[in-house]
């Protein structure tokens, strides 16, 4: 960035008479540039307060005498090289526009619903980091775009009012992008409670108080900072064309007191953060029983990323008060040093987007994550109950083989039961099997009984009764259907008349 020198008023150079003189090799009618108040200044400009020419080196502008001019340059052009702040700026703004496509990555992983409309948990309140996160990426990308024209432009103008004001949109833009990531975090966390036990929350307290009041205030300080900053006169921060200038006219605005309250402000909006992070915190959170573990409770129970996202707007806020205070160090100072402006003042917002946005991808959306807590639950309980446990192929397979020699096993001792429980039938009497009987009739040696037993047999499927002599090759089913009929001995007088 070239630096500032003083600017005046120099006398025109004599030309050939006492109405010509020669400005830059040219030859130019004295009388006309008096009619339109045109003024030579000591930076090689012409300039009659409302149009300015460059008139050095190679710009050598020619005037008419009704005040038109040929082959001018206005005094705003870009004429000069990229120096080591435009060529920041733009590396700068190129990962700006970069955060931007994954950002919206994120917005439409994290914004997608998987699950029924509830209307206890938004939609908007998952989407709101990632809206202000483009925000932040838009603002940055276009302040840094316009520091090139800074760089570039011969005299200063419209880019460096442009570049402070996208710059100074970053500060409520980082406030409000952290903030609605620790706020969506602590609803995250009452959600997973509320889906396990949905009556864990009947308990009134000060907890929905406070959380109804913790966002008017963050916001409060937030808008409150717009207001002190951007809605003002910036035209005094575009008068650096001379040091003169600079100490007059830029140096009493960017330094008033709306900045330095603005500043402080912006302080109160961080330390509604950090306690919102905090209560979301002991509401939430399982205090542990150690000692120490209670000492450094919510420093270990609150999320990293959080800590990183409020130490860094820590950073470029603590760097807003120091430029309200110190003229050398401001971001709005033209010529100010690249390190101030790019190190506390871009790099914060950029560090902010690069950790938002690789946490995002890492994470699930909070459907799916409350999906998988909710698989896991019932397979937690199932396993617990004994139903539905799930085994590997090798557990398969062993039941398989185990299946096969049990059943094997089973139609052995099914077989040698079935031949004792008939060879008791036999022993019994029940049963008399047919080789048994000789052929032709009954042994003459073997009386006839007083008594015997005939076996009846039913079976469901039939619906008449029959009596026969159970065969010996009949299953261990015939015997649950047997039914014993004892015979009466036969009238002995009736068989001593008919001998």
């Amino acid at each position: 960035m070239p630096l500032l020198y003083v600017r005046a008023a120099v006398p025109y150079e004599t030309g050939a008479n006492a109405t010509d003189v020669m400005i830059n090799e040219v030859h130019f009618n004295r009388t006309a540039l008096n009619y339109y108040h045109y003024t030579l200044f000591s930076n090689g400009t012409l300039s009659n307060g409302t149009d300015c020419y460059l008139a050095f080196d190679k710009f050598q502008p020619h005037m008419f005498a009704n005040g038109s001019f040929v082959n001018g340059t206005s005094c705003y052009a870009p004429i000069r090289d990229l120096g080591q702040h435009a060529s920041a700026g733009l590396a700068f703004a190129l990962m700006f526009c970069i955060s931007i496509a994954i950002t919206l990555i994120n917005l439409r992983k994290h914004g997608r619903r998987y699950l029924p409309v509830d209307r206890r948990w938004s939609i908007i309140g998952r989407q709101g980091k990632w809206i202000w996160m483009l925000f932040i990426a838009a603002c940055g990308a276009i302040s840094c775009f316009m520091s090139i024209d800074v760089d570039r432009d011969y005299i200063v103008s419209v880019p460096l009012i442009l570049q402070s004001v996208f710059y100074t949109l970053l500060t409520p833009g980082m406030m409000a992008a952290v903030w609605e990531g620790v706020r969506h975090w602590g609803s995250w966390q009452e959600r997973q409670i509320y889906d396990r036990d949905p009556y864990a929350f009947q308990v009134s307290n000060s907890r929905e108080g406070q959380e109804f009041v913790l966002p008017i205030l963050f916001y409060a300080c937030a808008f409150a900072n717009f207001f002190l900053t951007v809605p003002r006169s910036w035209t005094p921060i575009e008068l650096q064309r001379s040091l003169e200038q600079q100490n007059n006219d830029a140096k009493p605005v960017a330094t008033d007191a709306r900045w330095r309250a603005a500043g402080f402000v912006a302080m109160g909006g961080v330390l509604v953060i950090c306690y919102s992070l905090e209560h979301s915190i002991y509401r939430y959170r399982m205090r542990p029983t150690s000692t120490m573990g209670q000492l450094l409770f919510y420093l270990n129970a609150a999320p990293s990323q959080f800590l990183v996202a409020i130490a860094l707007l820590g950073v470029k806020i603590g760097y807003a008060i120091a430029s309200a205070f110190d003229w050398t160090v401001s971001p709005l100072k033209y010529g100010v040093n690249s390190g101030w402006l790019y190190g506390l003042g871009y790099t914060p917002p950029l560090l902010l987007l690069i950790l938002f946005n690789i946490c995002g991808l890492c994470e699930l959306n909070d459907d799916q994550a409350l999906i998988a807590q909710r698989d896991e639950f019932d397979h937690a309980v199932a396993d617990d109950m004994g139903v539905g446990q799930r085994k590997p192929s090798w557990w398969k397979k062993s039941r398989a083989f185990v299946r096969e020699i049990s059943d094997h096993h089973h139609r052995h001792r099914s077989s040698d039961q079935d031949e004792r429980d008939m060879t008791r039938y036999v022993e019994m009497g029940i049963i008399k099997p047919d080789e048994q009987m000789p052929q032709g009739g009954r042994d003459p040696s073997n009386p006839k009984p007083d008594t015997w037993v005939t076996t009846t047999t039913r079976t469901a499927s039939q619906g008449s009764e029959s009596t026969a002599v159970a065969r010996t090759d009949s299953g261990p089913d015939i015997a649950q259907h047997i039914e014993y009929t004892t015979a009466q001995p036969e009238n002995p007088s009736r068989n001593s008349s008919n001998q």
